[in-house]
């Protein structure tokens, strides 16, 4: 993709989108199933599932969207328990100048890493304030960087205001509750999410201590429909012929992708080891 991305006719009205990046079609439809109701001034927003987009890539995906100014970034795991709050924050961000709104990655009640970066389950994105000054030569990824997206939130907090909101810890341990800056509840994100549809011994002998992931998922999701007041969608034979056919085909692309970052990953490996024996 260009380096640069030709910013639209600054407009008015904001047209919004909410974006999800994707892997398992079934969480992808109870995470939607508690906004895909939101509206913006009457309006629908619209949404738009990303598969196969790799953990930087789906961000610049986003900005070459010029159908949109202001993206709406949710993780399949991550379950909106209070759409007004949501609304609310996109116009602090408007209003506010901010070109971002997220919880920081170096919270102790999200991964305790790096506190400039908003680790992305949740995001308000002023697409059309970034896109002023986007330039993706300018993303360097450095050598400790803990995420591929590191470079892009870096770059983005160095040129724009962020607006980092607060974060708390579910009685659970593991997963994050994210309030908007007024303290109130937005979404509970589980975390362990690439582990839901996994058998457990498989996820045992992937990661020992992450064993039984789906049923810690499953309760989360009916506490943040319980605090929506939503009824949790039933799903039929079709629907379940549907997520383990979308299953097979996300497993077909992402196997080949991940096995052609082994020699990237490898060389980051040894120069990050080299750098860390100097």
């Amino acid at each position: 993709m260009a380096d640069v991305i030709e910013r639209p006719l600054h407009r008015m009205t904001p047209r919004i989108k909410i974006f999800t990046r994707s892997f398992d079609l079934r969480l992808y439809r109870l995470s939607k199933g508690l906004y895909e109701g939101l509206e913006w001034e009457g309006m629908k927003i619209p949404c738009v599932r990303l598969t196969d987009q790799s953990a930087d890539g789906y961000f610049f995906t986003m900005l070459r969207d010029t159908e949109c100014d202001i993206a709406i970034n949710i993780d399949e795991d991550a379950f909106i328990t209070n759409p007004q709050p949501v609304i609310d924050l996109i116009k602090t961000v408007i209003d506010g100048g901010y070109a971002n709104a997220g919880a920081s990655d170096g919270d102790s009640a999200t991964t305790g890493r790096n506190k400039i970066v908003t680790n992305p389950f949740f995001n308000i994105f002023n697409l059309d304030l970034i896109r002023s000054k986007f330039n993706k030569s300018l993303m360097i990824r450095e050598l400790n960087d803990a995420e591929p997206y590191y470079p892009f939130f870096r770059w983005m907090a160095s040129e724009f205001k962020t607006l980092y909101l607060p974060c708390v810890r579910h009685k659970d341990g593991i997963t994050t509750i994210l309030l908007d800056e007024k303290g109130r509840e937005i979404c509970l994100h589980t975390w362990f999410s690439r582990f839901y549809s996994m058998p457990s011994w498989i996820v045992r002998k992937i990661e020992p201590t992450q064993g039984m992931q789906k049923a810690r998922i499953d309760a989360i999701i009916r506490e943040a429909y319980e605090k929506a007041e939503c009824a949790i969608p039933e799903f039929g034979l079709s629907d379940k012929a549907a997520f383990a056919a979308n299953k097979v085909v996300r497993w077909m692309i992402k196997i080949p992708q991940r096995v052609s970052r082994w020699p990237y990953k490898i060389k980051r490996k040894i120069l990050r080891s080299k750098s860390q024996n100097r």
